[in-house]
């Protein structure tokens, strides 16, 4: 193999191992995740998702796209996740910045009605800017589950940035490891000093489409038949636009009594 080809493969190789960790040393909580979210769902719950950075990754692909179902809000907050312009206004400097500002959650969280049935997921790798920790402490003390899935190594290392002294991991009721090393990226290149290649945003997806998976089966076994936005080439232009409406319809259904104003205040009810 010449030098150039040297690392090829390396990374899927990492991210493959990756997978085989999560699945074999994180199966149980996904299961565990699912369940609550499936007996969410089936009280008409939400399961509401939250991410800040490149963690808006797994809230889309939870839904809605092809193959996901309604149940589940991802809620992205365009401050802290609108990355591609990079520099200037909008940029990568301004979004950090925010997502490490005490308080602002809870400008957030105030948006929001939840119900004793919701659930709150919340992605965040490093597990210590602000935000993600204090979206965690605003929601249990409404009474809403909260899952985090994130790097129990990163968590772990160092000392805790925010001003209550903990990480996420601390603020959750269940937490999912996403496995990656600290740091996040998994090959060492010759010659330069820092790895290259992060490996989250592929257990994050995988723990998003095992609990989807999961969860479907359940509200099926339960007799609840979720609309599945499905691609025409799989069902046909007519069935495909029915579940596109009916899936959109349900979740609208859902999220509205849920908006801050939109009903009596529904803390800690059903």
């Amino acid at each position: 193999m010449s030098d150039k080809a040297a690392l090829a493969g390396k990374w899927t190789e990492g991210a493959i191992q990756l997978l085989k960790d999560l699945s074999s040393q994180e199966g149980a909580n996904i299961a565990k995740a699912s369940q609550w979210c499936a007996d969410s769902i089936l009280a008409d719950g939400v399961v509401h998702l939250f991410g800040t950075g490149h963690s808006r990754i797994p809230l889309e692909e939870m839904f809605p796209r092809y193959g996901s179902y309604p149940g589940f809000n991802p809620m992205a907050e365009l401050s802290m996740t609108f990355h591609t312009q990079v520099v200037g206004s909008n940029g990568q400097r301004q979004a950090m910045f925010i997502e490490r500002v005490e308080g602002f959650a809870e400008e957030i969280l105030k948006n929001w009605q939840f119900s004793k049935n919701d659930i709150l997921i919340i992605f965040s790798v490093g597990g210590k800017t602000a935000v993600p920790i204090e979206m965690a402490i605003g929601a249990k003390k409404r009474g809403v589950k909260v899952i985090a899935v994130t790097s129990v190594a990163s968590n772990k290392t160092g000392k805790p940035s925010h001003s209550s002294g903990t990480t996420l991991s601390d603020n959750a009721d269940l937490v999912i490891d996403l496995m990656v090393p600290v740091g996040d990226a998994l090959v060492a290149i010759p010659g330069m000093q820092t790895p290259v290649g992060p490996g989250s945003t592929i257990t994050a997806i995988a723990v998003v489409n095992e609990i989807k998976v999961q969860v479907a089966e359940k509200l099926v076994n339960a007799g609840y038949i979720p609309p599945v936005i499905t691609s025409s080439a799989v069902v046909g232009e007519a069935e495909s636009k029915r579940l596109f409406d009916a899936a959109y319809a349900e979740h609208a259904r859902r999220l509205s009594s849920r908006l801050t104003g939109s009903t009596s205040p529904r803390v800690g009810t059903d």
